[in-house]
């Protein structure tokens, strides 16, 4: 039976670390990422590892891009049996200045305030997050019917918990991917397909950096929040999501797990800030 691996934002900070690490049972990767580029060079990474991987140019909002790739996955590897679901991401249109109300300034145009948010900034993150989960589970899930030991793995947030501030639409879109992940893992439970997903705590990645630190590279107000409302008082570093992830892909070790969200946050989800 094969077991590709198919997964998407592959040449992001969190996903690359995944890819690379799955790689390592022997199965074949199939590395999406609209930057081919990212993705490829990743890709490289694994092969020189003597892993097998291949790169592919893939718009996860385009389902007719998505099912070509997916054509090219079958003739390159065979059938998906595992599917990762990490591209996602926020956008500075769909980000407000401040987090809360402030009385005189809210109605200002000059900088980006809850009543100028653009819907287009909104659309393309609550798209992008939860189309961009939707449209490759329903091409390549398609694969795992009538296989045994499938699975999809999504990327859920903290966010999906508790709304943060200044990103509204990037929270509703990851407590979407959250609700999402229940519908399906009900949904496919019978056909021996599980469905869960992971939701990191705060980590560094590409998406994140410039709320997190200035251009100088030091710590941001936004930082110092993050690190004293987390127990353990640190970012989470890529390779500590691999345990969890390791666990959800493992049919003998989680075979009986679906339709959960595992936080991996460092106690940031227990903490109540007292």
């Amino acid at each position: 039976m094969n077991d590709t691996i198919v997964i998407t934002g592959a040449g992001g900070v969190l996903c690359s670390v995944f890819a690379k690490e799955l790689a390592k049972n022997g199965a074949p990767v199939a590395l999406l990422d609209l930057n081919l580029e990212a993705a490829e060079k990743v890709a490289q990474d694994i092969r020189s590892d003597n892993g097998t991987a291949k790169a592919y140019k893939a718009n996860v909002l385009d389902k007719q891009n998505l099912q070509q790739i997916h054509d090219e996955i079958v003739r390159d590897f065979g059938k998906c049996k595992i599917l990762i679901n990490g591209a996602g991401g926020n956008n500075p249109k769909a980000t407000t200045e401040h987090e809360v109300f402030e009385n005189g300034d809210e109605t200002a145009e000059e900088f980006k305030t809850f009543f100028n948010l653009e819907q287009e900034g909104f659309d393309f993150v609550f798209r992008l997050n939860i189309m961009g989960t939707l449209l490759p589970t329903q091409v390549f899930s398609k694969d795992m019917l009538g296989q045994t030991g499938c699975c999809i793995v999504n990327i859920s947030s903290m966010n999906a918990y508790r709304p943060l501030t200044k990103i509204p639409a990037y929270s509703a879109a990851k407590s979407a991917v959250s609700n999402f992940t229940q519908w399906l893992a009900v949904h496919f439970a019978q056909q021996g397909i599980r469905v869960n997903a992971i939701a990191p705590g705060f980590f560094v990645t590409n998406q994140n950096k410039n709320l997190l630190f200035d251009q100088n590279g030091n710590p941001t107000a936004r930082t110092d929040k993050i690190i004293n409302a987390t127990p353990m008082k640190r970012f989470g570093e890529p390779e500590e999501l691999l345990g969890a992830l390791k666990w959800l892909t493992n049919e003998k070790e989680s075979g009986f797990v679906t339709g959960i969200v595992v936080p991996v946050d460092g106690g940031f989800s227990a903490y109540s800030g007292v």
